[in-house]
């Protein structure tokens, strides 16, 4: 259900996790990931890019191993 090595769009990742509101989603999940250094955007200079898509870190993805290690 994670995101792991794979870049998705918002859209994806929602669908995976199962949320429909843009907007809660946006301002409670991805912008904190992308502030704490978790996720990543694929276009960083163009955070509007029509192709822009996100990705774990390396932090992100040390955080997913902990976590599915439990």
């Amino acid at each position: 259900m994670s995101i792991g090595l794979e870049k998705l769009s918002i859209k994806e990742i929602m669908g995976k996790i199962e949320l429909k509101h843009r907007p809660t989603f946006i301002e409670n999940y991805l912008n904190p990931a992308i502030e704490n250094g978790f996720v990543r955007l694929l276009y960083p200079d163009s955070p509007r890019h029509p192709r822009q898509k996100y990705l774990l870190t390396v932090k992100g993805m040390m955080l997913l191993n902990q976590l599915s290690n439990k």
